[in-house]
C-alpha cells in the first residue's frame, strides 16, 4: 500500500492529465454521436418537404 502512495506523489501529474484527457475524450464522442443524429434528423426534415 506504501507503494501505491509513493507511486501516486511521484506521478500525480499524469494521472490528473489522463483523467482530463478521458474527459475530453468523452466529450468528443458524446458529439460526434449528436452530430451524427442531427444530420439524420436533418435528412428525414427534407425528406418529408420534399
Amino acid at each position: 500500500m506504501e507503494n501505491l502512495y509513493k507511486f501516486l506523489e511521484a506521478n500525480s501529474i499524469y494521472i490528473v492529465l489522463f483523467i482530463v484527457l478521458v474527459i475530453w475524450l468523452g466529450i468528443f464522442l458524446f458529439l460526434s454521436s449528436m452530430d451524427k443524429r442531427i444530420k439524420q434528423i436533418e435528412k428525414e426534415i427534407k425528406g418529408s418537404k420534399a
